[in-house]
């Protein structure tokens, strides 16, 4: 069917704000950020089953963007003290908190160097990401079985939170899931924990975006050019959509820790796992 230029740019605009608010939602909320990109780009048609076409990276850096805006905004006092430690050798523990979210950083560096095409191939296999969706629902009923811990997030809890961090590069496993119970097995208090983890993810998305742009840049050419394709008016409204609602998104987050009800978003994931599966296993037929 035959559509007006007009119409074409209010469907990019739609398309893109509808996938920015998925971003925002679960990049923060226990129930994987990458799988519910993978899996709503698929129903948008953005991604095609059996194809080799891949969506356009510059839409993934202004994403990447966008949610990070969001927890540069929740925990600005806590970042700009890291920042002020730098100059300050009195302010100990934020420069060992520092120290310990790089340390968390590096499991998820060393998997994606040297499993980068293994990860990048699951995306195309959205059967698969559903059926992750079910590993990420059991991770978050992990922390009713198990004593609960009150202490603060160290060397050992960091490690394992970055572990969890490697594996959720996984489309279907959550990142802010898998690091929050790592911490929470670990020892360390759910509140402490759930602080912790986001402030991971600012490497984390900061990774991803740098990792992004230099395939962007591929694409284009030269670094100008990469950047500039990604603030269009569709990506633009996505990232701006991405921001606000990943800012409601760790507020609603922070206030399940706070209250013991984590696992209430496996019920979430559960279901759409299955309705996944489902869906995609037909459609592929």
């Amino acid at each position: 069917m035959w559509l007006p230029a007009g119409a074409a740019i209010i469907m990019e605009i739609w398309k893109a704000i509808i996938v920015g608010i998925v971003q925002g939602l679960s990049e923060f909320l226990p129930i994987s950020s990458s799988g519910h990109i993978v899996l709503t780009q698929y129903l948008l048609g953005i991604r095609e089953l059996g194809s080799s076409h891949q969506p356009d990276l510059g839409f993934e850096v202004i994403l990447h963007i966008g949610t990070l805006v969001s927890v540069l905004l929740f925990f600005r006092k806590s970042l700009w003290s890291l920042v002020l430690s730098l100059f300050d050798k009195e302010m100990i523990d934020e420069r060992k908190k520092i120290m310990f979210l790089a340390l968390a950083t590096l499991p998820a560096v060393i998997a994606a160097l040297l499993f980068k095409e293994f990860f990048d191939a699951v995306p195309g296999k959205p059967v698969v990401v559903s059926a992750l969706l079910y590993v990420t629902g059991f991770l978050l009923f992990v922390p009713r079985l198990v004593k609960k811990g009150g202490g603060g997030v160290g060397c050992k809890s960091a490690l394992i939170m970055g572990i969890g961090q490697a594996f959720a590069i996984l489309p279907g496993i959550s990142r802010s899931g898998s690091t929050i119970v790592a911490g929470m097995l670990s020892g360390a208090k759910a509140e402490k924990a759930a602080e912790f983890s986001f402030l991971m993810s600012i490497p984390a998305i900061t990774g991803g975006f740098v990792l992004t742009m230099k395939d962007r840049m591929e694409q284009t050419g030269s670094f100008s050019e990469a950047l500039k394709s990604c603030f269009t008016g569709p990506y633009l409204a996505g990232a701006i959509a991405a921001a606000i609602v990943g800012l409601l998104a760790i507020y609603l987050v922070m206030g399940a820790v706070r209250q013991g009800k984590l696992e209430y978003f496996s019920y979430y994931c559960f279901a759409v796992a299955t309705a996944g599966v489902l869906y995609f296993s037909l459609t592929a037929q």
